[in-house]
């Protein structure tokens, strides 16, 4: 077996790979660039699943980054236990081919009791009082206090919300080498996500330079450990974010239709999926729509097709074309135009609108929230603010830290349509060619070329 490591640089693209980039640029022109026909949808949960299965969210069961919870009539996002992807893994086939083999995980997703030897995760801690302490789950459990009082706490906060930015990117980077030096796993996944930010934030364009020559630099410094160790890297992303203009709020328009139900929870509403005929969770530009009245599904369908910034609608047919006919999908699906976007607001009047909808609220918002990466502009002293409310809780006293804003608009960068190889899609790449024959692969190809690296001698 081969040592290998894979970075999983998010929202690396051909396109962005030039003068902003001029490390990782170099290193791969040492190599072979192979482009990757993304997941569908091009989302990290079900990208990252079909990287480690093999399989397309038909077979794992990953069909986006959340999903309608049937059984119990509730939304679930960003789950954790790695039991919900269904079917082996590459770690369970490299180590039946091998005992002997050893695999790191470093914050990709589903990560939590998996059969991977060592992992490293995003965990904050929840206390009754209702505050987010940052912190991480590991195995070993040790590892968890060693990484922390070696690199200092994890920096939740600047992994996800408005102050999201390099550090945890950083953080994460640090945290792979000291794993690497003390388990020297055969391989080792990397989760690398700042480019994920400011290109939600500004959009692909020239305001992201900084946040490119970041990543590179980061990138760079693994690069260099790890081939000092005698790894061979992989570099990898998911998607590539395109530029948007358009939000859609497609639960507004069901409940236009009567379609939506709420709870009124003092004075706020509360979308109630169980008593709704139909309702959409929305998952960047791709959003499942669930109808619990089947007798109206060709009404609904022909109402979604109806909106504006809708290229497409899959029902069963076209499910099982694209690969993602599974019991969790919804029973209709809806892509968005390129320069659109799917919002979760369900709400007519902002100030009926659910308290967390102006909170980071990853696990509660029925739907993802890119809007969650900016602070409430209407705010005239933001720093401020959220110090006093941070000190309140400090001090024990409740206070919502309510700065998110519900302007969609700001939104100028999003991901989720399947995407082929073109210069805004995935890459893979990698310096040992021999071992990349092709250079347009399919999403579910990458188990098998990380397979490779790590079978071949």
């Amino acid at each position: 077996m081969h040592k290998t490591v894979v970075l999983n640089v998010v929202g690396l693209t051909p396109s962005l790979l030039g003068d902003d980039m001029p490390a990782l640029s170099g290193w791969a022109r040492g190599g072979v660039t192979a482009r990757i026909k993304s997941a569908f949808p091009a989302v990290t949960c079900s990208a990252q699943s079909d990287y480690l299965t093999g399989r397309y969210p038909e077979s794992h069961g990953i069909v986006g980054n959340g999903w309608y919870a049937r059984d119990d009539a509730e939304i679930r996002f960003w789950k954790q236990s790695n039991l919900l992807v269904q079917g082996p893994k590459i770690w369970d086939r490299a180590r039946a081919a091998d005992p002997s083999f050893t695999c790191a995980n470093l914050f990709w997703w589903f990560n939590m009791y998996s059969a991977s030897d060592y992992s490293v995760t995003p965990r904050p801690m929840y206390p009754a009082d209702g505050r987010k302490i940052p912190d991480v789950h590991t195995a070993p459990p040790d590892l968890r206090d060693e990484l922390q009082a070696s690199l200092g706490t994890f920096p939740l906060f600047e992994f996800w919300g408005p102050r999201a930015g390099i550090r945890s990117t950083q953080w994460i980077a640090d945290a792979a080498r000291h794993v690497d030096r003390k388990y020297n796993p055969t391989l080792t996944l990397v989760y690398l996500p700042h480019l994920d930010y400011n290109l939600q934030r500004v959009g692909p364009g020239p305001a992201a330079a900084g946040d490119l020559r970041q990543a590179d630099s980061v990138c760079a410094g693994l690069i260099r450990h790890y081939e000092a160790e005698g790894a061979r890297v992989i570099v990898l992303s998911e998607y590539g974010i395109r530029e948007v203009s358009t939000p859609i709020h497609l639960n507004r328009i069901l409940r236009e239709h009567r379609l939506l139900a709420v709870r009124d929870e003092m004075g706020r509403e509360m979308l109630d999926p169980g008593a709704s005929a139909a309702f959409a969770v929305a998952d960047h530009q791709v959003a499942h729509v669930y109808v619990n009245d089947r007798a109206r599904i060709t009404e609904i369908r022909s109402i979604i097709e109806s909106v504006h910034g809708v290229e497409r609608v899959l029902g069963d047919r076209e499910k099982a074309t694209c690969r993602i006919g599974h019991v969790r999908a919804g029973d209709l699906i809806a892509v968005a135009a390129p320069h659109a976007w799917f919002t979760y607001y369900f709400w007519l009047d902002d100030r009926r609108a659910p308290d967390f909808a102006r909170t980071v609220e990853i696990h509660r918002k029925p739907g993802y929230d890119p809007v969650e990466l900016f602070l409430d502009p209407s705010i005239r002293f933001p720093h401020v603010t959220v110090g006093w409310k941070l000190m309140k809780r400090k001090a024990g006293l409740r206070s919502l830290l309510d700065v998110i804003p519900l302007d969609a608009g700001l939104v100028k960068g999003s991901h989720g349509r399947q995407t082929g190889w073109d210069e805004e899609g995935p890459v893979f790449i990698s310096t040992a060619r021999h071992l990349v024959p092709e250079t347009r692969i399919a999403s579910v190809d990458v188990h098998d070329l990380i397979l490779r690296h790590v079978m071949s001698g």
